[in-house]
């Protein structure tokens, strides 16, 4: 693997001016979890193996220092002695750059479609490996492989087998094998999220490399590293962990891996999810926390923060009325006004099922649909412009300062919705 990974970072130093060749990219999502940033590494290693004429880059769908910030990731490389120096980030390589002269290929891994921010690259995808819901349409130029196992990487472990099991080695089977247990939540089925093919193809890891690391062992070590915010500031906790949605609205998904009391404890907290909320171009956050029982259980609670008390109802209004599937979402009491509290009682539903449900509420929102009965109050702030979703990656639009939006223009919103509500 590491002389795989020299080789891509010296065709990238060496990658500009017209005669330069194309680049098969590997793209994981904009989170970069275990399983996002091990499926990039793996499958554009398979790819570059069993395909000698094709130069396969595994890029790791963030910026090189937002990696500290995903200190599991940081322990597994560490734990599999990949040096960080050999990985490729987005902000090394330019993929508009590459797609407007014609020289990129793209595999998306662990997402099947691309955020707004990204949709000029859709025409160079041409291939699709996941396990989340299928957004995208269907193309006879873009094979897609979408099955809802715990963990992509499966898959991508289901195809190396399948076809080229001789590149396997100690090192890619533990990658692959620590992105499937961490995911499966150490292959527990109380947690929800382990499948059969999760379980055949971890065993075959096991079988074929006796030597891997005990698997509970393993899922400690990467949890407790995951869970590990000693030092992080409220913005890198945020970020740590964060999806984002986006339509007329800008919505963002961070999961909080400490209780949700002690984060609401802070006293400037408001003030600093504004901050984060104005710099990202959020309209919206959502607050996911996790922790685990003894016997690797979920515990989640949820919490729904705008200024815009007409954005904060109508989500939350939407996620306690969601049944696809249903969060069974308990109201707790909340030290800021400005940030409506939750347990959710049903702790298997993950981010990876509420992203749907923040889609369809945006789908209904952009239609101008009502999407419930809220009493009605003064706007504290007008509303941020939408941002893209890789705001990370992208930068932020508001160093321009914000368009003039009057709350007129979002009262006039309101009644068009409570209107067309009553027909």
């Amino acid at each position: 693997m590491e002389e795989f990974l020299l080789s891509c970072c010296r065709a990238v130093k060496v990658s500009t001016g017209e005669a330069a060749a194309g680049f098969h990219v590997v793209l994981g999502n904009e989170s970069c979890d275990i399983d996002s940033m091990v499926c990039a590494l793996t499958y554009a290693y398979f790819l570059s193996k069993s395909h000698r004429d094709m130069l396969a880059l595994p890029l790791l769908n963030i910026r090189r220092s937002d990696l500290s910030l995903r200190s599991d990731n940081v322990a597994l490389l560490q734990q599999v002695c990949l040096p960080v120096d050999l990985l490729l980030f987005r902000d090394q390589l330019d993929l508009r750059a590459l797609q407007r002269a014609g020289r990129l290929r793209l595999t998306l891994v662990d997402h099947n479609i691309l955020p707004r921010s990204d949709s000029d690259l859709e025409a160079a995808v041409v291939e699709v490996i996941d396990h989340h819901l299928l957004e995208r349409p269907p193309s006879p130029s873009c094979p897609v492989t979408v099955e809802m196992v715990g963990s992509c990487a499966t898959l991508v472990t289901e195809r190396i087998i399948q076809k080229a099991p001789e590149i396997l080695d100690q090192q890619v089977a533990e990658l692959l094998y620590a992105a499937v247990v961490v995911d499966c939540v150490n292959m527990c089925p109380a947690a929800g999220k382990v499948t059969g093919k999760d379980s055949e193809f971890s065993a075959a890891l096991e079988s074929r490399f006796p030597s891997l690391p005990p698997r509970g062992a393993l899922f400690q070590t990467l949890l407790s590293a995951k869970f590990d915010v000693s030092g992080l500031n409220t913005e890198q906790m945020l970020l740590k962990d964060m999806k984002a949605v986006s339509g007329s609205l800008n919505l963002a998904v961070s999961v909080l891996y400490v209780s949700l009391e002690d984060f609401l404890r802070g006293a400037g907290l408001e003030a600093e999810l504004s901050g984060f909320s104005l710099k990202f171009g959020f309209d919206v956050l959502l607050l996911m926390t996790i922790c685990f029982t003894e016997s690797n259980e979920p515990i989640r609670e949820l919490a729904v923060f705008s200024h815009s008390t007409t954005c904060r109802q109508q989500v939350s209004l939407y996620l306690e009325q969601a049944r696809n599937p249903t969060l069974d979402l308990r109201p707790i009491s909340s030290p800021h006004p400005h940030i409506t509290a939750y347990q959710q009682g049903n702790a298997l539903a993950s981010r990876k099922k509420l992203l749907p449900i923040l889609k369809d509420f945006l789908k209904e929102w952009d239609g101008d649909g009502c999407l419930g009965d809220v009493e009605e109050e003064e706007e504290e702030e007008s509303r941020v412009p939408p941002t893209p979703m890789n705001s990370l990656v992208d930068g932020c639009p508001l160093d321009d300062g914000l368009p003039h939006l009057s709350a007129q223009d979002l009262h006039d919103k309101f009644s068009k919705m409570a209107d067309r509500g009553g027909d």
